[in-house]
């Protein structure tokens, strides 16, 4: 018979959900997590010490390759990043924003499923391209954006950053979910698995998830349409009441 196991050390991530909440310091929230979480193992305060000493040293090279990139963004967005990027797609007259998501959403799957997740991301792609792009699109066409509308194209474009590299990895062979995934089976129930059939059984997933939010960014399209139609006439009607 198999040995009870304890669930006291998943209280670890109570502390963490219930740190970040309350907006406490990341690092201290972490680090109280992990004592928690080894006191709540019967670990050894010494053992949890040299955990906790070996995990900074092993990631502390992280910081850097973090905060660099962060830099470059930046540094662009001070020199008119955002300026050119919605001046060049208010050049396309056919442009919007459902139908620029739509094209980045693909890209950003194929790419994640190549094992190319690197490529995109908020910091670096949706806050200094993608989003003024889908704002300078919807610009071209209805004028002057309300702010509710600017946050909800910020927003979608995150989302769809979001879905795209989350669909997309789970067909990359490599991911570390897959292979744990593989070990799990293997391991606890004895089922044999290759890695490259549970990832090719994430490609109806993917296209499954391309094809609603394809489909969500569409809706978006004649929402805006709507609605900032129905602005626009209000504020001619109310210019010639004048």
């Amino acid at each position: 018979m198999q040995s009870a196991v304890s669930l006291w050390p998943l209280i670890g991530i109570a502390v963490i959900v219930v740190g970040f909440l309350l907006r406490f310091n990341p690092v201290l929230v972490v680090m109280v997590s992990g004592l928690v979480t080894g006191f709540a193992a019967h670990m050894p305060l010494t053992d949890i010490l040299e955990k906790l000493g070996s995990g900074f040293l092993n990631t502390r090279n992280l910081a850097l390759i973090l905060l660099l990139p962060l830099a470059v963004i930046g540094l662009l967005e001070r020199h008119g990043l955002k300026e050119r990027a919605q001046a060049w797609i208010g050049q396309i007259k056919s442009a919007t924003a459902g139908r620029l998501l739509i094209l980045y959403l693909f890209i950003r799957e194929i790419t994640a499923a190549l094992g190319l997740t690197s490529l995109g991301g908020h910091p670096q792609m949706v806050r200094p391209l993608l989003a003024p792009m889908a704002e300078g699109a919807t610009e071209n066409r209805y004028g002057e954006l309300p702010p509710a509308v600017r946050h909800r194209l910020r927003a979608m474009a995150a989302a769809t950053d979001n879905v795209g590299v989350f669909f997309g990895e789970d067909i990359f062979v490599a991911f570390g979910a897959i292979l744990f995934m593989h070990n799990f089976m293997l391991e606890s129930a004895g089922i044999q698995t290759e890695p490259l059939h549970i990832a090719a059984w994430g490609i109806p997933t993917a296209v499954c998830a391309f094809i609603i939010h394809a489909v969500r960014l569409r809706r978006l399209d004649k929402k805006l349409a709507a609605e900032l139609t129905q602005l626009t006439d209000q504020a001619l009607k109310a210019k010639g009441a004048r």
